[in-house]
C-alpha cells in the first residue's frame, strides 16, 4: 500500500523556518519532519512512498537524491580525482517518488495530479507537518472491516490555554486546558479507496472542503480515533515542542530502533 504525504504547501505560520525550505523538510534533531513521518510508517511495513511536492520542492527531490551524503560518512579522494568513497551506507528499505503537483495547487488538486502513480488501489495519505504514535496497521484494519471509502484519523488536540468554568459572572473554577475540553479534529493519517479522485473536481478543489464533506453526507467517512500523541509543527512553537521531546530521548512518535 502506497504512503501520500502532502508536501507542497507555503508553511506562512512558521516563516521563521519555510523561507528557506519547505515546510517538511524543517528540521527535528537534524533530520526534516518529512523523514521522521516516513520512519513511522515504514516502522509499521509501508515503505513506498509518493511525496506531492510543490512550493521549493527542489530542496525535497536533491535531499533524496543525496541521502547516502547527508547520512553517512565520506572520503573525497582528490588523489584519483573526484572519487567519492561512501562508508557504512546508511539506507532505508524506500521506493520515493517526489511529484511537482505545483506551486499553488490545493490539497485536493495536489492528491489528483498523483494519481497515476498511486494505481487503482488502496492508499495512504497523510500531511507533511505532524508526527504520531497512531497504530496505522489497527487504522488500516479498520478501515477494511468498515468497507467505506475513507478514514481518517480524530484526534484530541493539546490546549494552550486555561479553562474557567463560569456560573453567571462567577468564576467556579479555573484550570490547565485539558484534551477533553476540545472537540475531535482531522489528525491526517488516512485510508483512502481510488473511488475518491472522482470527489475531486481539479487543483482548486481543497480536500478537507467538498470531498471530505461530501464523503461524509454520503456515509462513506469514518474516523480512527487516537487518544495517544499527535503534534502538528504549524508554529515555531510546535519545532521547539518537537526538538525538546527529541532531545529527551522520548519523542513518543519514535517507535522505530
Amino acid at each position: 500500500m502506497k504512503v501520500v504525504i502532502l508536501a507542497g504547501g507555503l508553511g506562512t505560520r512558521i516563516s521563521e523556518e519555510s523561507h528557506l525550505r519547505p515546510k517538511p523538510m524543517i528540521e527535528i534533531g537534524g533530520k526534516p519532519i518529512l523523514w521522521h513521518i516516513m520512519k513511522e510508517y515504514s516502522h509499521y511495513g509501508y515503505h513506498e512512498f509518493i511525496i506531492c511536492a510543490g512550493y521549493k520542492q527542489e530542496v525535497i527531490k536533491e535531499w533524496f537524491a543525496n541521502y547516502f551524503i547527508y547520512n553517512s560518512n565520506l572520503t573525497f579522494d582528490f588523489t584519483q580525482g573526484d572519487k567519492i568513497n561512501v562508508h557504512e551506507k546508511n539506507f532505508e528499505p524506500w521506493k520515493v517518488t517526489v511529484v511537482d503537483t505545483g506551486f499553488s495547487t490545493y490539497t485536493g488538486g495536489r492528491i489528483k495530479r498523483v494519481r497515476e502513480f498511486i494505481g487503482n488501489e488502496t492508499f495512504l495519505l497523510t500531511y507533511g507537518d505532524g508526527v504520531s504514535d497512531v497504530n496505522i496497521n489497527e487504522l488500516v484494519k479498520q478501515h477494511q472491516e468498515q468497507g467505506n471509502l475513507a478514514t481518517l484519523t480524530a484526534v484530541l488536540p493539546e490546549g494552550r490555554f486555561g479553562v474557567m468554568d463560569i456560573e453567571g459572572n462567577r468564576i467556579t473554577s479555573f484550570r490547565e486546558k485539558i484534551k477533553e475540553d476540545t472537540s475531535w479534529i482531522n489528525g491526517g493519517y488516512m485510508v483512502l479507496e481510488p473511488k475518491i479522485m472522482d470527489y475531486i473536481t481539479g487543483d482548486n478543489t481543497i480536500f478537507e472542503h467538498e470531498p471530505l464533506e461530501r464523503l461524509a453526507g454520503e456515509g462513506q467517512l469514518m474516523c480512527y480515533k487516537h487518544r495517544g500523541f499527535w503534534q502538528c509543527m504549524d508554529t515555531l512553537r510546535d519545532k521547539q515542542k518537537l526538538e525538546e521531546l527529541w532531545e529527551s530521548g522520548q519523542a513518543p512518535w519514535k517507535m522505530w530502533e
